[in-house]
């Protein structure tokens, strides 16, 4: 009898485990992002990593790069989402992004970044002004 107590006791506890294929674990950025570009362009920013496992990180958030590009932008309240990773400490380090732009005030972006097999895809709305094309480096830094 006390197996089958035992048996209950983890068959309830395996069946209130996430399940992810592989290990993988879906995470999501909160982020905030402020900057100017004039030929370099650089911004910079902070916002939170949450995973549906339960881990986060609390992180630091710098864009640099260069081309035709002028401007001056702030994002508030941004969204990220990456692909599925093992472990939270794939997300961060440098991804690299190409990105097109024209915006007056009020303004949206959408971006995609990649970083070897994890990819990143950004929104986000603000103010500024900014028009250009460039390429960038995106790098997300644990606090």
């Amino acid at each position: 009898m006390r197996r089958i107590g035992l048996s209950v006791l983890a068959s309830i506890f395996f069946l209130s485990v996430p399940a992810f294929a592989d290990g993988e674990i879906k995470c999501e950025l909160k982020y905030n992002l402020k900057g100017w570009s004039a030929i370099y362009k650089t911004a910079k920013g902070d916002g939170t990593i949450t995973c549906d496992n339960g881990q986060s990180a609390a992180v630091n958030l710098k864009l640099t790069g260069g081309g035709i590009t002028f401007g001056k932008s702030e994002i508030k309240d941004g969204h990220g989402k990456f692909s599925p990773v093992g472990k939270i400490e794939e997300l961060f380090g440098s991804y690299g992004a190409a990105q097109a732009e024209a915006g007056a005030e009020k303004s949206a972006a959408a971006q995609a970044l990649t970083k070897g097999n994890v990819s990143l895809e950004m929104t986000g709305t603000g103010e500024g002004w900014n028009l250009g094309v460039s390429g960038a480096k995106f790098t997300i830094e644990k606090k």
